[in-house]
């Protein structure tokens, strides 16, 4: 399968202002690309966690830290009806 490459261009101050290092700041940049896509439902979970470079497992545990469920329900309405399961 052919691949192909984005660059985006920021300033060395972002990184400093975050916190965060390079390749950390690039991975967490490409995390929230592939959530942002998987959320609009324009990609599956298995295309977002290649897009994230990891796997879909992991990609699915990842969704939570942005409120989102890899099974079309909130998180709070998966607890709810578990409970009521």
């Amino acid at each position: 399968m052919a691949t192909n490459s984005l660059t985006i261009s920021y300033p060395d101050d972002l990184l400093l202002s975050l916190k965060k290092s390079q390749e950390e700041f690039e991975t967490e940049a490409r995390l929230l690309l592939a959530v942002k896509l998987y959320e609009l439902g324009q990609v599956s979970t298995g295309t977002a966690a290649q897009l994230a470079g990891m796997g879909r497992v992991a990609f699915m545990f990842a969704l939570e830290r942005f409120g989102l469920s890899p099974i079309g329900l909130e998180p709070g309405e998966l607890a709810e009806d578990v409970r009521h399961a």
